[in-house]
């Protein structure tokens, strides 16, 4: 039976936007938590030879933001500071008499140094990296929306197909070649929405186990709070779909559809009976100030903050080895146990959990490629190798949802938010009634293209998403009206007729949102429809 490993990499744009605590930091946090590991992690593999097949979607926004003349020198600035704060850290650790904690800036320091000392092997270019991977058959990359915008609730077809379109686009820019399958964002699936996949040329794409009737919805997302603002989960009725096979989906026969695994998935995910609470591991939520670093581990359960124990990083690899092998012997075991013919298990998640959240996730994830490679039963594979391989012979109708809390689109769609997505809708009609005039006029095309930049990002899922989590909302409410603002005031050049004001204007703009330069290109055909 096949695992389709599937790891989802997402970051709004960031960007120009600043540095801490929501700037250019939050994506050098998670390229030096989460990304250079997980590259380390596969070229190792990739140099003893260990097969370690992952689908690894990378979105658009995100691949734009790695491959950006400006991110190198932020990254770089960014291990300086990270490597100064551990020098720091030894040297005041010891003076307030806290010397067991002095190893731990030590690992720190030399895990910094290497690398920052990595990054400058790949020569500042996680992008090519990721493609050389994909080019030699290490793993396949998936596309996604353009900014992952939250298709089913989008005001206007032109603007999912914009969506679609700008991001299968911008894939083939940055990767070399035109991504097969599409990681919906938020997994969230609407009706029309196979339409749009399909006239952007992807052939397949992935869904929660609810939508499929093929399990439960479970929670991903939120918080306990959280959970009793919003609606029950949904269905207790009896799966009808296998979430073991690859589907056709009924209304677009092209498009075949994988079904995330309800059980191996959730081993990971869960916050509390998953490997990451595990009490070897280190603490995310302590922090030493001012050096800001970790040097905690989880400690007993459900203990104070006060009372964390010290880190301890041999520990903490041996019990990612044990998860491993315990992972391992799970998807065996379901293997063994739910075995169909052209059987498949899906299991997809964030990326950012890997490293970010569990700081041992990318080396849990190495030991469970080298521990598969050895078991019979189950073998890795691409989700493309997967699909070539056994073809999917039954048909699949989806329910509207998503992979969010309550498996429906309340995460983002709520009296919080229900201003943000008024106004969006607003604004997409406006740019799309604009729209066609701009393009028959050169004079108007940079505003134009400035505009459907900011319409894009606009739509990110992330604003309403921390609107509704609590977390950092003003810098979201901030951001979405920020780019709103700049799609109001395009619009209004547009119309006004003054392009060459409107186009100091755009310019402006651009140095700031520095996105998707072909942009024109993918309103044009959007139009067309």
């Amino acid at each position: 039976m096949d695992v389709v490993f599937v790891l989802h990499s997402h970051l709004p744009y960031v960007l120009n936007h600043g540095r801490w605590p929501h700037g250019s930091d939050w994506l050098s946090e998670a390229t030096v938590h989460s990304y250079l590991p997980l590259l380390e992690q596969l070229q190792h593999l990739e140099t003893e030879s260990t097969s370690a097949p992952i689908t690894l979607g990378i979105t658009p926004v995100l691949a734009n933001q790695l491959s950006h003349p400006a991110f190198r020198p932020e990254l770089e600035h960014y291990f300086e500071h990270r490597i100064a704060a551990a020098e720091t850290a030894m040297h005041t650790l010891q003076a307030s008499g806290e010397a067991e904690l002095v190893p731990v800036a030590e690992y720190w320091l030399r895990r910094y140094h290497r690398l920052a000392d990595y990054f400058a092997q790949l020569n500042g270019d996680l992008v090519a990296a990721f493609r050389g991977l994909e080019e030699r058959g290490r793993l396949e990359l998936l596309g996604s929306a353009a900014t992952h915008g939250l298709l089913p609730l989008l005001g206007r077809e032109s603007s999912v197909r914009l969506q679609l379109l700008m991001g299968r686009q911008e894939h083939q820019r940055c990767f070399g070649r035109a991504p097969r399958g599409c990681w919906l964002p938020e997994c969230a699936y609407g009706r029309g929405l196979d339409q749009h996949l399909a006239h952007a040329g992807f052939q397949f794409f992935l869904t929660d186990s609810h939508l499929a009737h093929a399990g439960r919805a479970h929670e991903v997302y939120g918080t306990a709070d959280l959970e009793r603002e919003l609606l029950p989960v949904s269905s207790s009725e009896p799966p009808r779909h296998s979430p073991y096979l690859g589907y056709h989906l009924s209304s677009q026969r092209s498009l075949d559809v994988l079904v995330r695994d309800p059980v191996a998935t959730r081993q990971v995910w869960s916050r509390y009976d998953g490997y990451p609470g595990d009490a070897a591991y280190l603490e995310f939520h302590k922090i030493r100030w001012p050096e800001g670093l970790r040097l905690w581990r989880v400690s007993a359960g459900n203990s104070d903050l006060a009372d964390k124990q010290p880190y301890r990083p041999d520990s903490a690899r041996r019990r990612a080895g044990l998860h491993a092998r315990h992972f391992a012997a799970l998807l065996t075991e379901t293997a063994r146990d739910r075995a169909v013919p052209g059987g498949v298990i899906v299991a997809p998640f964030d990326t950012e959990l890997f490293g970010h959240w569990w700081h041992e996730g990318p080396e849990f994830l190495g030991q469970v490629w080298q521990v598969l490679s050895r078991r019979a039963g189950v073998k890795a594979a691409t989700a493309s190798q997967h699909l070539a391989d056994h073809p999917p012979e039954l048909l699949l109708e989806l329910e509207e949802g998503s992979w969010g809390a309550n498996g429906n689109f309340s995460m983002w769609m709520n009296p919080k938010t229900e201003w943000m997505w008024l106004r969006l809708w607003d604004l997409e009609t406006a740019f799309w009634n604009a729209a066609p005039d701009a393009l028959r006029s050169s004079a108007s095309h940079p505003v134009l293209a400035q505009a459907a930049r900011e319409l894009l990002l606009a739509q990110a899922s992330d604003w309403p998403f921390i609107v509704t989590t609590g977390a950092a909302g003003d810098y979201a409410e901030q951001r979405f009206a920020g780019h709103c603002d700049r799609v109001e005031a395009l619009v209004t050049g547009l119309s006004g007729g003054d392009f060459e004001s409107a186009g100091r204007m755009a310019e402006e703009f651009r140095l700031q949102d520095d996105v998707f330069p072909q942009v024109l290109d993918a309103v044009h055909a959007s139009l067309i429809g």
